[in-house]
């Protein structure tokens, strides 16, 4: 595994990615998830995508390949995920994903994950062990105030600093508590899973 990436200084203008699931869609086999990115909170640079399967074991996978394919791969500094958990429970190890990568992961998430929940549903799926490996991967949430909010977000990580990851996560923030990457790739991520299930019901 890649050493733990130690940032001198964290630029206005970081390159982040943020990556964002669209809501499960169990009439079809995959789901879309969307990659945002962005320098700090001001510039979008692109958007890439790809696909996971739904109560899959894919989702590292096939998001380490959108990262590694992409064209803004070597300017990019980290990535930011919108809660491990996609495609009806296809669970992301972030872990792998930042050895695969040589990326600092950061997950963020409005609001602290019930464990023992999740494993009782985990337990329910096959190939559970995998999964709930993956969860335990992603270690403790910390909790992040940004700005004047009152209530805080829940941050996990993996080859960063939990002071380097606040920093980040705060200086890639404009107008919300999740950094403008995150924010867009959610708004695209929602929006694009409801036009493919439109158009499936056409």
């Amino acid at each position: 595994m890649p050493r733990m990436t130690k940032f001198r200084e964290i630029k206005a203008e970081i390159r982040a990615l943020g990556v964002s699931c669209s809501p499960t869609a169990h009439q079809r086999k995959s789901t879309p998830v969307i990659g945002v990115i962005y320098r700090g909170k001001m510039w979008l640079d692109g958007v890439i995508r790809t696909a996971v399967k739904n109560d899959g074991l894919d989702a590292t996978e096939k998001i380490t390949e959108m990262i590694i394919e992409s064209p803004h791969y070597d300017q990019l500094r980290v990535i930011l995920l919108n809660g491990i958990i996609l495609a009806d429970f296809n669970v992301v190890n972030i872990t792998k994903l930042f050895k695969n990568t040589n990326l600092p992961v950061i997950v963020i998430t409005n609001k602290k994950v019930d464990l023992s929940r999740v494993r009782s549903i985990i337990m329910k799926k096959s190939a559970w062990r995998k999964r709930w490996n993956a969860v335990q991967k992603a270690g403790e949430a910390y909790p992040v105030k940004v700005g004047t909010t009152s209530h805080p977000i829940f941050i996990q990580i993996a080859g960063i600093s939990r002071q380097d990851a606040e920093n980040i996560v705060k200086k890639t923030c404009a107008k919300s508590n999740i950094p403008e990457a995150l924010h867009v790739a959610n708004i695209i991520a929602k929006r694009f899973g409801e036009i493919k299930i439109n158009r499936h019901k056409v």
